[in-house]
């Protein structure tokens, strides 16, 4: 909900965020499981991409670059951007959610800008989610960003006094249903919903926001709105099928509760992140096992999951950017585990709760003027391919130390390994992966056509790979493409003395063009069998052999004719040897 508006979080704990003060412009007080295949949450179908990036407050040509030079290239399926209505002046950020009209007219831009951002993100491969705030006006009388003139209960052109619900007053009592839905929250006008002119009004707003290509919006302040009001302001759309993912906030024991709204899309399930930080915190990862929709979520199918927001970073019922490295870990998991449909908030660095986007909203760079670009960080941005390329998996060869080091697979796609702990864990990790080489997309890029900007890992014939995970930091393995890893995995009985280690050579330029000195290295994990598994090329055809080095350096090759093989055109040619003396 937009402008949080709590200032009794101990009775209404993590709800919306922010308290609007009543003045010249109101002051915000912030006060599936994992065990099985999870169903995707449906926003519109995009390639099978279900991550969002909200990037907020981010005016719209900067929304526009970023879906150009990262979201699409990393995979993201959606972007949500901050309300583009005309909204009341002032440079916090809440401003954007005292809407004073429905014209395109705010500090993040015009409709041409917000127009063009749509045709940029859609060419990107990103689909675009529009923040609405419908249940409500402004709190005071002004002029809005556009030049409209208003009062709290008279918008020229589209609301007047008839068109608000009769209760004036603030809400006072989360137990009461009528009051949470036909009072206002925190003194802003609360739009009468049950009005067939104000559903069709609502309904042809959304429908505008179609008209310049929007695919979805996320429906601010839901809860507020009574379900049936949203049903028939849906069904009065041009598009009643229309995505939406609304903002139903879980309060225990209150009479409006999340699971009402789920007729009318998703729903945003802000108990997945005040549990991550719970866990990430004072908890053990080593709890995580099973999380997912048996904790008492929505089901997968209809939630879209989250670390934080801008609300809940302000009133610190989530993690947010302060916490480092355990904030990094926790939307690493939030990516790798199958529930929901994961949502990336990237905000910006604040000192005061009411702080407005730097540069009002245009981002230079990255990094810069206290953008924090969350989205961007390769250990976040890169589990956007993995989550991609994983879809469909439930979590496999679970593994934890019973603390704070976990590991889990998505079947034999992907496989990632969290360590919240103080000190570094080695360890070889079981997986479902083809024998292959890896890149660790928590500390390198994959590149187009395989290969890695960073380290890689070999996984064995036996699904295993040796791994040093550091604290605070991650492993992230996944096959690229959705194909199997192509290449060969050597295996070579062999027994050897202190100091004796084999490698394998061959014709071909991976294996070293028969130079010794670039011969490479095989694992004596499983002795006396050394293994190696490498990538090459489908259909590739070689020759190779087996070599011994010692302490000293000398080099003796196996006996024996060159053996040959060749790599299939999809999947891995496992070789199964014995070192010929």
């Amino acid at each position: 909900m937009a402008p949080t508006r709590r200032t009794t979080p101990t009775r209404r704990p993590a709800r919306t965020a922010g308290a609007l003060a009543a003045s010249a412009a109101l002051a915000l007080s912030l006060g599936t499981s994992l065990g099985a295949p999870a169903a995707q949450a449906a926003p519109p179908a995009n390639n099978g991409k279900d991550v969002t990036a909200t990037l907020f407050e981010w005016r719209f040509d900067s929304v526009a670059q970023a879906c150009t030079s990262t979201l699409g290239p990393k995979g993201y399926g959606f972007v949500e951007v901050s309300p583009p209505q005309e909204h009341i002046q002032g440079p916090q950020w809440w401003t954007s959610y005292q809407p004073v009209g429905y014209r395109i007219a705010g500090r993040l831009g015009d409709r041409t800008s917000f127009k063009n951002m749509v045709a940029t993100c859609h060419a990107a491969g990103v689909k675009v989610i529009a923040d609405a705030v419908v249940n409500h006006m402004s709190a005071g009388s002004g002029t809005g960003t556009g030049g409209t003139a208003y009062t709290k209960y008279a918008y020229p052109g589209t609301y007047q006094d008839q068109d608000f619900h009769g209760c004036r007053r603030a809400i006072g009592n989360y137990q009461d249903r009528s009051e949470v839905q036909n009072c206002e929250l925190v003194n802003l006008a609360d739009l009468d919903t049950g009005s067939a002119y104000v559903r069709t009004t609502i309904a042809h707003y959304l429908d505008d926001l179609a008209s310049l290509g929007v695919d979805g919006y996320r429906i601010d302040a839901a809860k507020h709105i009574a379900a049936a009001d949203l049903a028939a302001i849906k069904a009065a759309m041009a598009n009643p099928g229309a995505y939406w993912v609304q903002e139903a906030i879980y309060g225990a024991g209150e009479p409006v509760q999340p699971g009402e709204y789920t007729g009318t899309g998703d729903v945003d399930e802000f108990r997945v992140g005040t549990d991550l930080k719970r866990v990430f915190t004072t908890g053990k990862l080593a709890d995580l096992s099973g999380w997912g929709a048996s904790w008492g979520y929505l089901p997968s199918g209809q939630a879209r999951s989250f670390v934080d927001n801008w609300d809940t970073e302000r009133n610190g019922s989530t993690l947010d950017y302060t916490y480092g490295s355990t904030y990094t870990l926790a939307n690493v998991f939030l990516l790798a585990s199958p529930y929901g449909a994961p949502n990336v908030y990237s905000g910006y660095a604040f000192t005061n709760k009411d702080d407005g986007p730097p540069n009002g909203g245009t981002v230079k760079a990255c990094y810069q003027d206290g953008w924090n670009c969350t989205h961007a960080w390769r250990q976040v941005a890169n589990m956007v391919g993995f989550r991609n390329a994983v879809a469909g998996s439930g979590v496999t060869d679970w593994w934890s130390d019973g603390a704070d080091a976990i590991a889990f697979g998505r079947g034999n796609k992907g496989y990632v390994a969290i360590n919240r702990g103080s000190g570094a864990i080695t360890r070889a990790f079981q997986t479902g992966l083809p024998a292959g080489s890896y890149c660790d997309v928590q500390h390198g890029d994959p590149q187009p056509g395989g290969g890695c900007t960073g380290p890689t890992y070999q996984v064995g014939a036996n699904g295993q790979f040796t791994a040093t995970v550091g604290a605070g930091d991650a492993v992230a393995l996944y096959v690229q493409g959705g194909a199997s890893v192509s290449g060969a995995s050597f295996n070579v009985n062999a027994a050897t003395s202190y100091g004796q280690n084999l490698f394998v050579a061959g014709d071909v330029a991976a294996l070293g063009g028969w130079d010794p000195a670039k011969a490479l290295p095989l694992s004596p994990a499983g002795y006396p069998v050394w293994s190696l598994a490498l990538s090459l090329p489908a259909g590739t055809s070689f020759q190779y052999k087996y070599v011994r080095k010692d302490a000293s350096g000398a080099v003796t090759w196996e006996s024996g004719a060159n053996r040959t093989a060749t790599v299939p055109s999809g999947g891995t040619v496992t070789l199964n040897d014995t070192w010929r003396a």
